[in-house]
């Protein structure tokens, strides 16, 4: 839960970021702010991951590295990237109906 928490947390400031940025520049440097925030979890998540799989785990977890990577990194991401698209579908189908 406090995986999918910040993961969540890192998407709105990668979405809010390229909606600042195109504040600041007065136009549309970024077109689809969505993929910005999906561009920073994924950019955190390969930092996360390679941090999860270059340390030992700690003492009292019998948790192998994939569980951790499943269950820590993959699952929200999977989850976030399920989000956005169900988003993105329902803005496409809102410029259908007249």
């Amino acid at each position: 839960m406090g995986a999918l928490i910040f993961y969540t947390a890192i998407y709105f400031l990668g979405y809010y970021a390229a909606h600042l940025l195109n504040l600041i520049i007065g136009g549309t440097l970024i077109r689809n702010r969505r993929i910005s925030g999906l561009l920073a979890v994924f950019m955190v998540s390969l930092v996360h991951g390679y941090k999860v799989i270059s340390t030992t785990p700690p003492h009292g977890h019998d948790e192998e590295i994939s569980h951790a990577l499943g269950f820590y990194i993959i699952l929200p991401i999977i989850v976030i990237m399920i989000a956005v698209a169900i988003r993105i579908w329902q803005e496409s189908g809102d410029r259908d109906i007249p």
